[in-house]
């Protein structure tokens, strides 16, 4: 039997949702309470210490930490580690006040607010470097 590539239309119909954002992470039980305890995610599943899957509003986040399958290295030997500058982005209805109950948690921040035409925003970081944005959208009068 010949293997025939699939069209375009038919690779449309084989992906069909986003799963998640992946994030690696090198504590899993501790980006866990940072997620659930500092930003209200809600933990949806656990294997620990490799794996656990935290959601907010309809959005996953998974975390892999070093033992998970999704942070093997690459098949030219480059590890998955945190950081960067691809983001979550989660939207908040008061970000001074946010902010300022984040500051008082010890949350680690990269940046001041910023404010443009589309809102205002701010970065943190979890507690493995992975980047998250704050953002209150402008008010559309």
């Amino acid at each position: 039997m010949e293997h025939q590539t699939p069209s375009q239309s038919d690779i449309h119909d084989l992906i069909n949702a986003i799963h998640g954002v992946r994030y690696q992470v090198q504590d899993v039980a501790r980006a866990v309470a940072f997620y659930t305890q500092r930003l209200g995610f809600t933990l949806k599943h656990q294997q620990l210490p490799a794996f656990a899957n935290v959601s907010l509003g309809g959005a996953d986040v998974l975390l892999s930490g070093p033992g998970a399958s999704g942070s093997r290295p690459m098949p030219d030997g480059q590890r998955q580690a945190p950081g960067g500058w691809n983001r979550v982005v989660l939207r908040v209805a008061d970000l001074p006040a946010c902010i300022a109950a984040l500051k008082d948690a010890g949350v680690i921040f990269r940046n001041e607010m910023e404010v443009g035409p589309g809102g205002r925003q701010i970065q943190i970081d979890d507690p493995d470097g992975n980047p998250l944005e704050l953002f209150e959208p402008a008010s559309r009068s």
